[in-house]
């Protein structure tokens, strides 16, 4: 039960980050909702312990927002990890599934080079996982890309 009440306060803690972060009165235009709403949902009075932001009002802040705050939140409390990016879903995703094929292909060809490259001397410095990293979650996009794009396709 003590696990539940801290998860509560840590989520009323991202939600306050996120509303704080797009600002009161463009979440309050966004949401539809009042500045004494959005502070219900964040506040730690008794009263408001198990009011919490509809997930329809957090979509919407969280596009609007530099950072994904509550997502995030969620994702930690159930020991997931989430790679943010800064690119939004729908830009730079010209063409389609095919187009993403190729890209897949070339995201792999170029971390397979990288490998190639950092395991010539038997041993992955950090600066050579750093760039394997950075491949791999490039790949990572563009299977997201193709799944977008697949989706799309089938609604």
């Amino acid at each position: 039960m003590r696990y539940m009440s801290a998860a509560k306060g840590y989520l009323k803690k991202h939600s306050e980050a996120l509303v704080k972060d797009v600002g009161i009165e463009p979440a309050c235009a966004l949401t539809g909702k009042s500045k004494a709403t959005l502070g219900r949902y964040y506040s730690d009075h008794e009263e408001h312990a198990d009011r919490f932001m509809p997930i329809d009002a957090v979509a919407k802040l969280e596009a609007a927002a530099p950072y994904p705050h509550v997502t995030a939140a969620l994702a930690e409390l159930q020991g997931i990890s989430l790679s943010f990016s800064t690119r939004r879903r729908g830009a730079n995703r010209k063409g389609g599934v095919n187009s993403d094929v190729i890209a897949l292909s070339h995201r792999f060809a170029v971390l397979m080079a990288e490998y190639n490259q950092s395991i010539e001397d038997g041993v992955i410095t950090v600066n050579e996982a750093k760039r394997l990293l950075k491949e791999t979650v490039a790949l990572q996009q563009v299977l997201i890309d193709i799944k977008l794009h697949l989706e799309e396709e089938t609604a």
